[in-house]
């Protein structure tokens, strides 16, 4: 919950005309999110984007068709987060299923090899000796890496989703809908869904030539990857993202997901049947995600390449180990951020409009997730930085931005006025990653401060949680509650519903140390609600006005539903 941020009501939207079957309760969220016809507001795969205005297609396919006709070996090159990591197995699985015989994949090891395809990644890939390399949720910014794989007789197709520089690498094809001039309408895939756009290319090109099948092969098979990859990477969830989502969550719904992604939904304790993209977020993503960021990458992408449901069962639970000492390493290192500036209160017209974090201590695959804490604590552009690896001069950091500022576009700025201090970056809108040397530190938090400082204005830095208004009191059941979870997918661009009004506090307790549990009154009943990290020591008052999500209660089960605070206020006169 961000300190002293306004709650304000969407506005209210002219319905539209919708099928009988779709509730007034969920005709009024999808209008507050400008879908007004159900085509809109759960399109299916039937209206999925076609390729054919996607930039470097005919190069990546050209490139792909040939080595699959002459036997070479193709090196899926991933990245080490939940969109690389998915997209690498939906690259290694779709060339497969495509008639390559030879297709190995690797992945850089964030402390060894630095991000992406890196002259050290590539004399390690020697070893393999790969005849073409694909990059996946990375290499539109990999020069170095690229040109080191150019000198060595191999050729290079990019796949990525990632903002452009002023120039682009040498590779033999790229694929990237944020290209200038590319003239894809989508601009908000996530690199799994570049490359599965890549491989539905692909597919069209080899049946024309006779290559396999008309009928075959079926390509779905692979959206259960490409949905969870896309809702880890926080990419708008636009209609055709959408599409991509709700598929794939159909086919985990419905067991029919990798070995892989089932044995995370077992270990993460969740209902596969009733699963939805928040739970892919919170429960599926982080485990993912957590070898990548302390360990190994490797780790996760074999656990979604196995077909042993053994082996995916024993390397789930080696990932949530892992994401269980993440966690603590992230909360300690959060607290440590925290406690930093607790004593201090933020004001628009006199505080520094960002924050640049370091800690000598602080390890380098968690400092996302404390600038992501950080920037919903004090709502500001917040970038961590972190040794690359214990005792080195190089840091890396990450950033995480607020809505009106472009934190890609603000390192830009500062690399143009002050170019020796940002020694390489990248990124999107609300998130990038950059390195620097610890002796850079200094100036550039001044650059980047003042940069911040010329284009927030205090509106900007005014935290706004948006609710969809009141709920009639015949809204507060379980229909409800199921109806708004299986509405979606929700996420990025197109938000969980949530609500907002006024209760008297009839009992609270403290449950996990953290967490607030409240039971609330409303037209003669009691409604349970739960405030997650709501508990900083003081008792909530008598009568508060709250933002909530409504959901059922899954573990008292039953009829029974929950709100889920979001933001609580003093209603007390």
């Amino acid at each position: 919950m961000t300190p002293n941020a306004r709650l304000r009501r969407r506005a209210i939207a002219d319905p539209g005309a919708w099928p009988e079957h779709v509730p007034p309760l969920l005709r009024r969220v999808y209008a507050a999110r400008g879908a007004t016809a159900i085509e809109q507001a759960q399109p299916r795969l039937a209206q999925l984007l076609p390729p054919d205005a996607m930039g470097g297609l005919d190069a990546a396919v050209a490139l792909l068709d040939e080595a699959i006709e002459r036997d070479q070996h193709i090196v899926v090159v991933g990245d080490f987060d939940c969109d690389g990591a998915t997209a690498c197995a939906v690259g290694v699985r779709g060339l497969r299923m495509l008639g390559a015989r030879r297709v190995s994949h690797a992945v850089p090891n964030r402390i060894v090899h630095g991000y992406g395809l890196s002259p050290a990644l590539v004399e390690e890939l020697s070893a393999l000796q790969p005849e073409l390399l694909v990059t996946v949720d990375h290499g539109i910014a990999c020069h170095a890496g690229i040109a080191a794989a150019k000198a060595r007789g191999w050729r290079v197709l990019v796949t990525d989703h990632h903002l452009p520089g002023e120039r682009l690498p040498p590779a033999d094809a790229i694929v990237d809908p944020n290209l200038d001039g590319d003239a894809f309408p989508s601009k908000a895939l996530a690199g799994v869904g570049v490359m599965f756009y890549v491989l539905l290319a692909l597919r069209r090109h080899r049946r024309e030539q006779g290559r396999c099948e008309w009928q075959g092969p079926d390509l779905q098979s692979l959206l259960d990857l490409v949905a969870v990859g896309t809702v880890a990477d926080l990419v708008p969830l636009d209609a055709n993202n959408r599409a991509l989502v709700a598929a794939g969550l159909r086919r985990l719904r419905a067991g029919q997901g990798c070995a892989g992604l089932r044995a995370l939904i077992e270990v993460a304790q969740r209902d596969a049947g009733r699963l939805t993209a928040t739970d892919i977020g919170y429960a599926l993503a982080p485990r993912l995600n957590a070898a990548g960021r302390l360990e190994d990458m490797a780790l996760g992408i074999e656990c979604l390449l196995t077909e042993s449901e053994s082996q995916a069962r024993e390397i789930a639970h080696a990932l949530n180990e892992i994401n269980a000492e993440r966690r603590a390493v992230q909360q300690q290192m959060t607290d440590e951020a925290a406690a930093a500036f607790a004593r201090v209160s933020l004001d628009a017209t006199r505080d520094p409009a960002a924050l640049c974090l370091y800690d000598p201590d602080w390890h380098p695959g968690v400092v996302g997730l404390v600038a992501s804490k950080m920037k919903e604590r004090v709502h500001r552009p917040v970038i961590a930085f972190a040794p690359a690896e214990p005792g080195s001069d190089a840091l890396r950091g990450s950033a995480r931005s607020i809505p009106g500022f472009h934190i890609r576009d603000a390192l830009a700025d500062v690399a143009a006025r002050h170019p020796q201090l940002i020694e390489r970056f990248g990124g999107h809108a609300m998130a990038a990653g950059l390195s620097l040397r610890r002796d850079a530190l200094e100036a550039f938090r001044a650059a980047f401060e003042a940069c911040a400082q010329a284009l927030l204005t205090p509106e900007l830095l005014q935290a706004d949680v948006l609710s969809d208004g009141e709920l009639d009191p015949a809204d507060f059941d379980r229909r409800s509650a199921e109806c708004l979870r299986d509405g979606g997918p929700w996420g990025q661009g197109f938000p969980e519903p949530q609500f907002d009004g006024e209760f008297p506090v009839l009992a609270w307790r403290v449950v996990g140390e953290r967490h607030l549990k409240l039971e609330l009154g409303h037209q003669g009943r009691r409604l349970n609600a739960i405030e997650f990290n709501g508990w900083h020591g003081n008792p909530p008052p008598a009568r508060v006005r709250i933002a909530y999500r409504l959901e059922p209660d899954d573990y008292r089960g039953g009829d029974a539903i929950q709100l889920v605070v979001v933001h609580r206020e003093s209603a007390d006169a």
